[in-house]
């Protein structure tokens, strides 16, 4: 089997364990079997929840056992980490729904193949749903001190603050619960998380313990944080989510081909499946051509290979050359179209008839029509990648890809776009 635990530390993702030398050696032993909970907090996994099920998908390529879990019952009640309000509780046709769709998006990631790694998936609301108030209080409840439970980070920041209900409060007890349902269930003896799901995760190793007798471990990933300061995973539009229909594949693509020279390295590490020698590579390369953002490149390739699969990745690749002269804009299909256009300055005009100089400087890619004139004067303009000659040339129905865009150009690099309607 491979060494998982070094694995996650040269790939600089291992933040906290109960216990590293008792995990190695249990892992060393054979396959275990380990689990990480995804809660249905909106309609899509993002990308910061993705590093978190990468490390589950790390442990099944290593020979052990995945569970997926997903909170059909926490995603009721809300997870107060990380958070300084209230969260607003969704009803439970939402939260329903988010399930399904995000146990699809789960299992994407994971092996179902029958054999000694085949993975599981699950809902906690399974258990939890059958778990009466007073069985919740008498079997469950009185293991947990409540001194301890307001020592946990989660909840003391809330309470130097804006409060906390009892809610949010049970939060880490009913995940507690689904570690211990997990253990005798499907032997299971490791639960992951992000850092910030430290006190979570713990709260269920010492339940297991003091109801079962038996040590069991806990191991989380670092939160990913990005060097120019911002929050990771965010766009000026919001959340980098797995699902395309929040983030178009050409958004998702475009969002790992600008990472930061400084950041690029580690989202490789963390993020695709390439060996130690083909990151140090790409990490020289980095330093010694950075104007080549090979490692960018590679980095957008993989991550969108992996989401939204290679047909959507050569899609978005066709789409990026297209849209500066190196590749057919008709032959790009409208909803690629659409999505790439979304991420450029674009105008949206209620019919034909508008002048192209015009259009150039609504879409903002010229800060005047005095400014447009001189782009095609100077001969930098450009529509569906058609030199612009005439100063006055209006665009006509056959200048429309699918009947609704166009694609507008300024150099060599400095793309627009116009939507009719």
């Amino acid at each position: 089997m491979t060494d998982i635990l070094d694995e996650l530390e040269w790939r600089d993702v291992l933040a906290q364990t109960t216990d590293v030398d008792a995990l190695r050696k249990a892992l060393s032993e054979g396959p275990i079997t380990v689990y990480a909970g995804f809660d249905p907090t909106a309609p899509s996994l993002h990308v910061g929840n993705l590093a978190t099920l990468l490390i589950l998908t790390r442990f099944q390529r290593a020979g052990h056992r995945p569970i997926g879990l997903v909170g059909g019952a926490t995603g009721l009640i809300g997870d107060p980490s990380g958070r300084s309000t209230e969260r607003v509780l969704n009803t439970s046709d939402v939260v329903a729904e988010w399930v399904a769709r995000i146990r699809v998006q789960v299992e994407k990631f994971l092996s179902f193949e029958a054999g000694p790694t085949s993975a599981t998936l699950v809902s906690n609301l399974d258990w939890t749903a059958e778990l009466t108030a007073i069985d919740f209080l008498r079997d469950v409840g009185k293991h947990f001190p409540v001194n301890r439970m307001l020592a946990r980070e989660s909840v003391s920041a809330r309470l130097g603050g804006e409060g906390l209900s009892y809610t949010e409060f049970s939060y880490q007890i009913l995940q507690a619960n689904d570690y211990l349902e997990l253990y005798r269930r499907h032997g299971c003896t490791l639960q992951l998380g992000g850092s910030d799901q430290w006190g979570n995760i713990t709260a269920g190793v010492d339940l297991i313990r003091r109801v079962e007798g038996a040590h069991v471990h806990a191991l989380t990933g670092k939160l990913i944080t990005k060097a120019d300061g911002t929050k990771f995973g965010k766009t000026a539009g919001g959340a980098v989510w797995l699902d395309g229909s929040l983030t178009s594949p050409y958004a998702f693509y475009q969002y790992w081909l600008n990472a930061d020279d400084r950041d690029v390295v580690r989202f490789l590490k963390v993020f695709t499946f390439r060996s130690r020698e083909e990151v140090e590579a790409l990490e020289k390369a980095v330093a010694d051509r950075p104007f080549a953002r090979e490692a960018q490149r590679a980095l957008a390739e993989d991550m969108t290979t992996l989401v939204h699969g290679e047909a959507e990745l050569a899609a978005v690749v066709a789409a990026s050359k297209a849209l500066f002269g190196q590749g057919s804009l008709e032959e790009l299909p409208a909803a690629t179209l659409e999505a790439a256009l979304a991420e450029v300055p674009r105008a949206t005009v209620p019919a034909l008839g508008v002048p192209y100089v015009d259009l150039l400087a609504d879409s903002g890619l010229v800060e005047s029509k005095s400014a447009a004139r001189r782009a095609v004067k100077e001969g930098g303009a450009y529509l569906n990648n058609v030199k612009i000659t005439d100063e006055a040339y209006v665009p006509t129905a056959d200048d429309l890809l699918h009947g609704r865009f166009m694609v507008l150009r300024r150099g060599k690099k400095a793309i627009g776009g116009v939507e009719i309607g």
